[in-house]
């Protein structure tokens, strides 16, 4: 019989199936925080949630609770003090092993619809989810509502979907029948069951704790586990929301709600017990290159899913559209004060400069007209504010202060620090614009999160090229740019993408950003460069986090 919330959402299921495959523009959660979408008191009452968590214990009713711990500080300054339970990781461990086998009764089917089930709970929750992304990592507020919510839900509805295109190859039973000449056939029934791998653990990161959790989180439940959430110390709020509606949307469809878990730390010791643990069979993670090496490094006995630190690059060959362009590029530099693994952080002009529609400009000319550029976008205070957000940690304060310093490079445009009205405690920062050479290795090719971006000058367009497919083979890259009006250097530049596996971006003008990446259309990350060993979402993605476990019998 088939389960009635996989009859529910399956229009929904075969829209994003068809999504998966064509790849076109698809959405199902609203990107716009519309009145009609959302209801007229969404807003207001999504905010009011939001507010009642401030300085209250967050209940889950965990297994193996030890104590509280309030560790988020917001980079608007506002006071947080919310409370989450800690939990002794063995026992959230054994509770999650115990609730595998019911969800795994629940078949593919079942599993699938209580997946897009807790979704469309999520995407009913987008307001307080938003404020508390929003208020936890420096977001602004429409970028904390567009991919702290709907996008992180179309994400998560990507993952349940590859899951069970997945899981549907897999027959449930088969007759097999062997011809054995003038004698009988041998005739036997075979079963195939589809089974979890094991407890999975989510280790979320600092900037976005549900566009980069989502589709581990969804893939690993839809493929039959049970899932550890352990979120950033300092991005707990909006991953404690989430893990709270999955239990609740368990416990509604008679599943154990243990079988989903938030994990809150008191030392990192007790994240490296866990991921380590012999019990966990998947990692995901999104942060830094350090921790996830010593991940992939020490979680022998889980299968890893890193996005780590990169690299990445743009080249400027030429352009018919030269202040559309760096009106694009400013905008790009600025989003979210380069908080994002996607941010280009490299720029690579020739030496010689490049031609225009306005003509030939210097390498010079390209820098100063950039840094024009993204002061001018930044000139209305609503604007850069919106745009900006805030900065969430001092490290990345200390790495603006070393660019603005000049020992990385001639600074082309220093950062200013911004006041908010609405929180006079958020530090918020305008962008740093570097100029060095080729040759300056050390200052641009390590990544320097935050908003800091080199020119860089170099010999041509030819070494541009080998330099960014340089950069991208060594340190990684999720995203890589182009500008040029030349049909030979974009096919070169294509073919260094290919060698070094990175998503290129060419002729950016509009309202499409190298930085930005759409669920059900572009692939985030190749898993073919350092900077990430995985990708949202491919069928790779979902497939080994299940296994096929057969039983046969004659007939």
């Amino acid at each position: 019989m088939t389960h009635p919330l996989f009859e529910k959402h399956r229009a929904k299921l075969d829209a994003a199936l068809n999504a998966i495959h064509t790849r076109g523009y698809w959405a199902t959660y609203n990107e716009m925080p519309s009145p009609k979408t959302y209801g007229e008191r969404a807003a207001d009452d999504g905010k009011k949630v939001f507010e009642a968590h401030l300085g209250q214990k967050f209940e889950l009713n965990q297994p193996g609770g030890t104590g509280w711990l309030a560790p988020e500080k917001s980079p608007f300054g506002i006071a947080l003090g919310v409370q989450y339970p800690v939990c002794d990781i063995e026992a959230l461990i054994a509770a999650g092993q115990a609730a595998m086998p019911g969800w795994q009764a629940a078949g593919v089917e079942g599993r699938t619809g209580i997946c897009i089930e807790m979704l469309d709970r999520l995407n009913a929750q987008s307001f307080e989810i938003a404020h508390a992304v929003m208020m936890t990592t420096g977001q602004g507020w429409m970028m904390a509502f567009q991919a702290g919510a709907p996008h992180a839900q179309d994400r998560g509805l990507e993952a349940v979907t590859y899951a069970y295109r997945e899981q549907s190859f897999v027959p449930a039973e088969a007759l097999w029948e062997k011809p054995q000449g003038k004698n009988p056939p041998l005739v036997m029934k075979k079963h195939f069951e589809i089974v979890g791998r094991g407890v999975a653990a989510v280790v979320g990161c600092g900037t976005f704790p549900t566009w980069n959790t989502y589709p581990g989180l969804f893939a690993a439940l839809a493929t039959g586990n049970a899932v550890i959430v352990k979120p950033h110390d300092n991005a707990i709020l909006a991953a404690a929301i989430t893990v709270r509606t999955l239990r609740t949307v368990l416990s509604e469809n008679g599943i154990d709600p243990n079988l989903v878990t938030l994990c809150v730390p008191q030392m990192p010791e007790t994240t490296q017990a866990l991921v380590t643990h012999a019990a966990v069979k998947s990692v995901d993670f999104t942060g830094g290159s350090t921790f996830g090496q010593w991940l992939i490094d020490h979680c022998r006995q889980a299968q890893v899913y890193a996005e780590l630190s990169g690299v990445n690059t743009i080249v400027i060959d030429s352009t018919n559209a030269y202040k559309a362009m760096l009106r694009n590029l400013a905008f790009t530099l600025s989003l979210y004060s380069g908080q994002m693994c996607t941010t280009s952080q490299v720029i690579f002009v020739p030496a010689g400069g490049i031609a225009t529609e306005d003509g030939h400009k210097t390498y010079d000319e390209v820098g100063a007209d950039l840094a024009r550029a993204i002061d001018g976008f930044l000139a209305k205070p609503e604007v850069a504010l919106a745009v900006l957000g805030a900065v969430q940690s001092i490290d990345t304060l200390a790495r603006i202060a070393l660019a603005d310093s000049g020992q990385l490079g001639t600074v082309l445009l220093a950062s200013k620090k911004l006041d908010n009205p609405d929180f006079p405690h958020a530090e918020v920062c305008t962008p740093v614009l570097l100029a060095c050479d080729e040759a300056d290795t050390s200052a641009y090719r390590e990544e320097r999160f935050g908003p800091i971006t080199f020119v860089v000058k170099t010999a041509d367009t030819a070494r541009a090229i080998a330099l960014s497919e340089q950069v991208t083979s060594i340190h990684g890259a999720l995203t890589n740019g182009l500008y040029s009006s030349s049909d030979a250097v974009i096919d070169a530049m294509t073919a260094a993408t290919w060698r070094s596996k990175v998503a290129l971006s060419i002729n950016l003008t509009g309202g499409v950003f190298v930085n930005q990446s759409a669920a059900f259309s572009d692939y985030h990350g190749t898993g073919g460069n350092p900077a990430a060993n995985a990708s949202y979402a491919d069928s790779a993605f979902v497939a080994n986090r299940f296994r096929v476990v057969q039983r046969r019998y004659n007939v």
